[in-house]
This record gives C-alpha cells, structure tokens and sequence, in this order.
C-alpha cells in the first residue's frame, strides 16, 4: 500500500513531525533502506522486530520496513520498564529492537541488535539507500503483527495479525469509521504502537497526510491548536482525551471546521462526559469497539446513530453500537458456547476476517479463546432486539485508565514484593477523566507499609500509568466460598454508586446481578 501511494503522489506530505515533513517518496525509500539494513542484522522473513518508541515518523518507517522485509512487527508501549521490554523481547524472540533515545536509555543492552533514532538511524538509513529493494511476497495468512495483550493470567501474550486480516480491518476502517481520500489530514494523538496503528493503516492506504503532535504529554491547547493549523479531518482519540478537550474548552466551539470523523474507543466513557463531548464537537463521533486479538473491528457506533445529548431518549450513549459489516458478534453462555437469547447477559463472542490467527506460541490459550470458529472475548454484554451490543463487565479482570490496559494480576503480584503486604486486591474505580482509576485494596501486616512507601515500591517494577493512584486499607479481603477474591463486593463498597463499570460506552444504571448466569459468570 505506501509504495503504491508513493508511486501515485511522490511529493504529496506523508508524515508531518514538528518541522519535520516526510513525503510519500521519501517514507518509501526510508522504510526500503531500514528493511536492507535489517537484513544485513541478520532478520529474515518472518522474523519478529520489536517497536519501542513515542510517536514519530520512524515508527511508521520501521513498521513498514518489516512488512516489505516479510517479517512481523511488535509494537510496544513505550512508557514500559526495562523488564518488561525484555519479556516482549523474549517471548516473541525478537530479531531486533528499533527505539528511540528514550527507549534506549531505559532497556540498556536489551540483548538482540538495536538500532536507535538519531545520528546512529540516520546513517544506516544513508547508507542502504541506494540499496534496490523487494517487497518480499506474503500470503494472506502470514503473520504481519503481534499485538501484545492479556487476559486472566496477566502474562502478556501476542495475538498474531496476519496480512490477510490487516487488510481487511484498514478496509473496514475507511468503509465505516473514517472514509477518507488523499485529501484527508489524520491526527495521530494516541499511541501508533495500539489503536493509532491501525488508523495509520487505513491513512497509509489512502495516501492521507498524517500529522503526529511532538510533546511527551497529551496538551490539549496544542492538539486543538495543531489541528487547526494543519485542517485535520479526522483522529482516533481514547474518551479520556476527547475529556480532556471538552474540558479545555469549558463549552466553547472549537473551531474546527474541517473535523469530520472523531473515533474513540478502547476505554470507557461515561455517559454524561460522552453528552458533554457530543456538546462540544458536534455529530462527528464514531465509537468503536474491539480488542487487541479483533483488532478496533468488531461493532460501531457511527455519528448519525449517537443521540441528541440534550434529547428525551440517550439510551444509546450507553451502547457499543453494531456488528461491522462482515463481522458476526453474539452473545454465548460462557462454558459451551451456546447462543444465548435477546437480553440475556453472556459473554460477547465475534467471528469474521478481523480475528487473530491465535496467540503465539500459546496453543493452549489459543484453543480456549478460539473456539468452533468464534473468539471468546471474555467480555461480559447483551444485544437488545434492536441488535445493539451492550457491555457489561470485562471477566478478564483488567483495568482501562486512560486508554491503557492494566492487569490486576501484575499489580497486585508488585505490591505483595512488599514486605509491608499481607494481602491485596487490585481493583478499577470509575473516574471522569482516565475511565478507570487503579485502585489497590491492601492488608498491611501490623506496622507495615503506608500508600506513600507503596507508590515508591510499585514505581521501581511498574510502568507509570500502571501504579495504584487510590490505595484502601482494610482487614481483610472478601473471598467467596471457593477462595476467590470478591471484587465485585470491592467495586461496590469502594464506589457503590457504579458497580460494575462497562469496557465501553459508559456505565449501566442497572446490572441483572441476581442472574444465575450473570454470577456464573463473575464466579468464573
């Protein structure tokens, strides 16, 4: 897709940076040389090459340099520990790691060739250049992208993207969610190692022209300046940055006449919030829902189906919209997988070209989340007679602040090194500005740790979004008859006016917890 972009609009903008501009010509040819120099590191076709850096153009540059080489690219939150990175290098046997000088400083010897934006980057980039380059053939099955997530172990795994499903998430992306020419400005403000990727594929092949703001921190002054300098047409933003401009702007129009698609998804957004985006930014919000191993492709809610904020009926701010267009999603009674009824509460299962090919090297997990052709998402909802999607509770056990994903397992696994620790709990508590604070209910031993000591401690083995921000102290932990830690009872001691917050769209007024099926569910 970029080198026939490139072949079509040589000298249109690709990538803008600060006051870097790279054109499609010139994308082209870095990501050429890139692949030639991995090649001479040694990494072949199929290979795996570890992303770790912020948002900038050589990130767009090396993942397209791998999938011309034939090899798989992994993408990694760049706000992650040294141990962490080497984890993801290791479990995926990385051939190599390409990083920023921030990365770089955090991993140290990471163990696998580095290759580091800078002078260093710059010169292999001169000095394969005028190297002639293949695009090596692939098939639609073959493995193009390990999107790193988790589930109810907390170790994280990769879900293994083929060509062949890439292809059609960016065809479903510019069918639904962002039609677009190469007229079109993108606005990459999320991560391009998480959702933002798969929107710079969809940019990618449509030539549009992608703009990448420069600062560490989401500044929402910037970003709407920014977006009014450069006409930006369209974004993917997790709820708690779209909050976060509402906010900036108190009411105020912002001032975007060319704003035509604002996506959001991948956190929750409480529906008052959701009301007062919708106030702000007008009918221009499309919500998706997905995960890592159906990657942003499984329902939506498009701009003319959002309700008027202020109108008698907002029920619908509440949903996570439809199937996609060659996409199947039912709801299964969790156990054997049978179809559940209208409004019945059951785990949300999806079939269609979207779904991973399974986890690497993880035929065992793999078997429990695929099975009989559906993925099993371990997310809890209902569809109404209307086939709109309502979630519920995610049984996975994981937390969304800010858009990032935190497993409650890895947390508390930190927090129990502790000498302090006797037991704990980690929760998420619904917040208006991140979706969901971490929250870590803890039995101290007698004379133990207090919240300050414990924020230290979680910082040292802990990226920074992952460490508790709200620390509750108790006697002891609620466990149900089988020893299982109760959260449920914590999420409503600790926040009884919002039990169970939803994995998308808001939070539920009611949750049919007197089901048996429901509290099989939470059992399980």
């Amino acid at each position: 897709m970029l080198s026939q972009v490139a072949a079509r609009w040589p000298d249109r903008a690709a990538v803008t940076w600060g006051d870097c501009t790279v054109t499609w010509s010139g994308l082209d040819r870095r990501s050429d040389a890139l692949a030639a120099a991995l090649r001479r590191l040694g990494a072949g076709p199929g290979d795996r090459i570890a992303l770790l850096m912020r948002n900038r153009p050589e990130l767009l540059e090396a993942m397209y340099a791998a999938f011309k080489a034939g090899m798989v690219v992994v993408p990694l939150n760049s706000k992650l520990p040294a141990a962490e990175v080497a984890y993801h290098l290791e479990d995926s046997g990385a051939a190599a790691l390409v990083t920023d000088e921030a990365g770089a400083a955090e991993v140290g010897d990471p163990g696998v060739p580095l290759i580091v934006t800078g002078e260093g980057y710059e010169r292999l980039v001169a000095e394969y250049a005028d190297i002639a380059q293949e695009i090596v053939d692939v098939r639609v099955d073959t493995v193009a992208w390990l999107f790193y997530t988790s589930g109810t172990t907390g170790r994280p795994k990769g879900a293994m993207l083929t060509h062949g499903g890439l292809a059609f998430v960016v065809g479903s992306w510019l069918a639904d969610l962002t039609p677009m020419d190469e007229g079109d400005v993108t606005l990459h403000a999320a991560p391009l190692s998480h959702g933002a990727g798969f929107h710079a594929l969809a940019a990618v092949a449509r030539g549009a022209h992608q703009v990448i703001p420069t600062g560490e921190q989401f500044d929402p002054p910037t970003v709407l300046a920014l977006m009014r300098e450069q006409r930006v047409t369209n974004t993917w933003m997790v709820p708690t940055q779209i909050t976060m401009l509402s906010d900036h702007l108190s009411g105020a129009l912002p001032n975007l006449p060319d704003l035509r698609h604002m996506v959001y998804g991948g956190a929750p957004f409480p529906p008052a919030e959701l009301a007062a985006a919708l106030r702000t930014f007008g009918p221009v919000l499309v919500q998706l829902y997905g995960q890592g191993e159906s990657p942003m492709t499984m329902t939506w809610l498009p701009a003319a189906d959002h309700p008027d904020p202020d109108g008698a009926d907002t029920a619908l701010l509440r949903s996570a919209g439809r199937p996609r267009p060659g996409m199947d999603v039912r709801i299964v009674e969790p156990e054997t997988g049978a179809a559940l009824e209208t409004d019945e509460v059951g785990e949300i299962a999806v079939s269609g070209p979207a779904v991973m090919a399974g986890y690497w090297n993880r035929p065992e997990e793999t078997a429990k989340a695929l099975r009989d052709g559906w993925l099993h998402t371990g997310d809890l909802g209902s569809i109404d007679s209307h086939g709109w999607l309502f979630l519920l509770d995610r049984s996975k056990d994981m937390i969304i602040t800010g858009g990032s994903n935190v497993y409650a397992i890895e947390v508390e696994r930190a927090l129990l090194e502790h000498a302090g620790v006797a037991d704990v709990a980690v929760i998420g508590t619904p917040d208006r500005t991140w979706g969901e604070t971490v929250t870590a209910v803890v039995v101290a031993h007698p004379g133990g740790a207090d919240s300050r000591e414990l924020t230290a401690h979680a910082k040292l083995l802990l990226a920074p979004y992952k460490v508790p921000r709200r620390f509750e102290f108790v006697d002891a932990i609620p466990r149900n008859a089988y020893g299982k830690i109760d959260k449920r009872s914590l999420r409503e001691r600790f926040d009884p006016a919002v039990p169970c917050p939803q994995a998308a769209g808001g939070y539920p007024s009611e949750i049919a917890d007197g089901s048996d099926l429901y509290m099989r569910i939470r059992e399980r």
